[in-house]
């Protein structure tokens, strides 16, 4: 392997601490369960658009995630003081920002195709780890790149005949993943130095302050039934709560690259469930795209852990 591919490697995501080797139980669950979590997460986003307008489901589903936090003592422990200023970023990069897009872009999209959209974020995690290591990728993770943004290309394909409409909707998911591809990069060292559980509640203060100015009156003049309320808990407590901490601490145990294997699993469980529960309908060049960016996304995760030294 050469300098530079070890290099990038290195810098892009660090290695599982030393001693783990092998992927125990406990990590696979914490890679699977955000993948099914956040898979679903569309489909409560469309429902509760039924009851919320997308500045007051933002702020509703940030409000439930950081009640929920606020339950577990470890999440009340104090940081270090030096991590505030990378803390409150992961609040804009992981929360108020991307949280905002998602409601925006289902107003335009379906929630299938916004979740198979998602299936990029390994991909946008590894750009944006070699361009905050001012590296080139190395051959594989770019080869792997070109495949998924071609299938990312497909997926976003029938958009372009539906009007410009649905090309904003894509574009807004897109300006979402990429911001996931900065905060997850950013997540890691922070989850090492103070557990997940702090760091994430304290981003999801900073998101609420950023979010309440247009979502608390858009709740004030929501009006809710059944299905949209508890879809909002359920992407409240999980999607926004538990599911951070989970790729957060993932991250922390496996490095970034690995965590961000989970959206693996959010294409296929968003379109099953959009096309199940909503009766939506998705174009099948669509569905092709999905399987090129997955597969992308596996070339990539397969070359990056492939030149870690041993």
């Amino acid at each position: 392997m050469s300098e530079a591919a070890r290099a990038q490697t290195a810098a892009e995501v660090p290695a599982a601490p030393a001693g783990r080797s092998e992927t125990t139980a406990v990590d696979w669950l914490l890679l699977i369960a955000p993948g099914l979590i956040w898979g679903a997460s569309f489909l409560f986003i469309a429902e509760g658009l039924e009851a919320v307008g997308p500045n007051g489901l933002t702020f509703t589903r940030i409000l439930i995630g950081f009640l929920t936090l606020m339950l577990f003592p470890a999440a009340r422990r104090p940081i270090r003081r030096a991590d505030w200023p990378a803390t409150a970023l992961l609040g804009v990069l992981w929360m108020a920002f991307p949280l905002s897009m998602f409601p925006y872009a289902e107003q335009r999209v379906s929630s299938a195709l916004t979740g198979m959209l998602n299936g990029a974020n390994p991909l946008f995690t590894a750009a944006v780890a070699a361009f905050l290591a001012r590296r080139a990728p190395s051959r594989g993770v770019a080869v792997g790149l070109a495949v998924g943004l071609t299938g990312t290309a497909l997926i976003a394909l029938p958009s372009l005949n539906q009007g410009s409409n649905s090309v904003a909707g894509v574009l807004l998911c897109l300006a979402g993943v990429t911001s996931y591809g900065f905060a997850l990069n950013l997540a890691r060292p922070l989850q090492q130095q103070n557990g997940a559980l702090g760091v994430i509640w304290r981003a999801l203060g900073v998101a609420l302050l950023l979010t309440a100015p247009l979502g608390v009156p858009e709740l004030l003049r929501s009006h809710w039934t059944a299905t949209p309320l508890f879809s909002m808990l359920a992407l409240g407590a999980l999607g926004t709560g538990i599911a951070p901490v989970l790729l957060a601490t993932a991250a922390g145990r496996a490095g970034a690259t690995r965590a961000s294997a989970t959206t693996f699993l959010i294409p296929a469980v968003a379109l099953a469930l959009g096309v199940l529960i909503r009766g939506e309908t998705v174009a099948g060049v669509s569905i092709v795209g999905g399987a090129v960016c997955l597969v992308g996304a596996w070339l990539v995760r397969r070359a990056q852990l492939g030149a870690r030294p041993e």
